[in-house]
């Protein structure tokens, strides 16, 4: 009897891990009793020995690991893959620290899909203790975000949010935005947009004066993406990009109208802008100001759009097909969809001509810029803007 007594008392010290109607706590005389047994001795052995059993058979369904928490969670092997293979050290992580998180995410509406898709872009997402003080934080979202879709989305766009400082980092910069004239349905929609405007915003007067010159009024509906773009760029890279259009004869103005109508020319690179814009006044002998009222030729590809079919037009032209794609034809020419231009510029040609012209597109498109894979696996910059 003592020998079942004294093993019972020693299992009980994982009684946290138990569900809360077989916590023994709940009966000290049973297992303390002071003036003799509440039960004859055999009676009492037997509810000794259905006690002890039920607590092996509890801590031996506890999840053994990060996997089966995650399984218990709702994620399937497929989605414990992805992520153990992101972040590896999940397969170690404690039990009850991830259970914690896991629960949070739950109370919020986050599914194992969405989960997979936060660690694959913040891999060290759930290494965070974003748990801490987590009642204030949801409080001061559902405020800001209005419904709960709405905060989910946010957070799977930007997972961080749970994670910065919310009154030295979170708060301040909203505070700012709503300064400078942004309404919080903007500021709302630009936070779903950009994931690097909480911790990227900072103002100073130079950044204030590039949002002036562009003359936009804050009812304006490219106002908030000016704003949000010159708040999250460096100084520094603002100042380089406005440069490179005035390489190419674009006034101060001109460049802040074209940033002002356009405004996600600023978040192109100095090198894409020089590329293509030699490209059109070179090769398609187009003004620079071509791009004030056709800012789509910036952000085209260049190796595979503006070239091939740039190139395609000088072989109809070569091979003397009456089809004269100039000018305001060429632009409308380079705009269409993949789908559209081939109908319109190849395949309506007899099938053996087509068949020319088909091959000769599907070659243009297949060279690559020289030097192209060195220049993507070993030259980063960084923040684009």
């Amino acid at each position: 009897m003592q020998s079942r007594f004294g093993s019972l008392v020693k299992q009980l010290k994982f009684r946290i891990l138990l569900p809360p109607s077989q916590n023994f706590v709940a009966f000290p005389k049973l297992l303390y009793p002071t003036s003799g047994l509440l039960f004859s001795p055999t009676t009492y052995s037997t509810v000794c020995q259905a006690q002890e059993e039920s607590v092996e058979v509890d801590i031996r369904d506890q999840p053994k690991n990060s996997a089966e928490v995650l399984r218990n969670w709702g994620c399937s092997d497929t989605d414990i893959s992805k992520m153990f293979t992101r972040r590896p050290v999940l397969r170690s992580t404690d039990l009850n620290q991830l259970q914690s998180k896991l629960n949070v995410l739950s109370g919020l509406g986050i599914t194992a899909p969405q989960l997979v898709k936060i660690i694959n872009c913040y891999p060290r997402f759930l290494s965070y203790r974003f748990n801490h003080c987590i009642d204030e934080r949801l409080e001061f979202f559902m405020r800001l975000f209005v419904s709960r879709e709405v905060l989910v989305k946010a957070i799977v766009r930007n997972p961080s949010l749970l994670i910065y400082d919310l009154h030295n980092k979170i708060k301040p910069v909203i505070k700012l935005y709503e300064g400078i004239g942004l309404s919080m349905e903007d500021l709302i929609q630009m936070l779903l947009q950009r994931a690097t405007l909480i911790p990227r915003t900072s103002f100073n007067d130079e950044k204030m004066e590039y949002i002036r010159k562009t003359r936009l009024s804050t009812d304006s509906r490219m106002y908030k993406y000016v704003v949000t773009i010159i708040g999250v760029s460096r100084l520094e890279t603002l100042s380089q990009k406005i440069s490179n259009f005035e390489k190419f004869g674009f006034s101060e103005d001109e460049i802040f109208g074209l940033l002002g109508s356009s405004p996600l020319v600023f978040t192109l690179s100095v090198d894409k802008v020089q590329r293509n814009m030699t490209f059109i006044i070179g090769k398609m002998k187009f003004p620079a100001k071509v791009i004030l009222e056709n800012p789509f030729l910036l952000y085209s590809n260049l190796e595979a759009v503006l070239k091939p079919r740039v190139f395609v037009v000088g072989k109809i032209q070569e091979m003397g097909l009456d089809l004269q794609i100039k000018g305001p034809r060429m632009l409308t020419a380079l705009r269409m969809t993949e789908k559209r231009f081939l109908k319109a510029f190849i395949n309506c040609h007899p099938k053996d001509v087509a068949d020319e012209l088909m091959e000769f597109y599907t070659n243009a498109k297949s060279v690559k810029r020289l030097a192209e894979d060195y220049s993507k696996k070993n030259f980063h910059q960084g923040f684009p803007f």
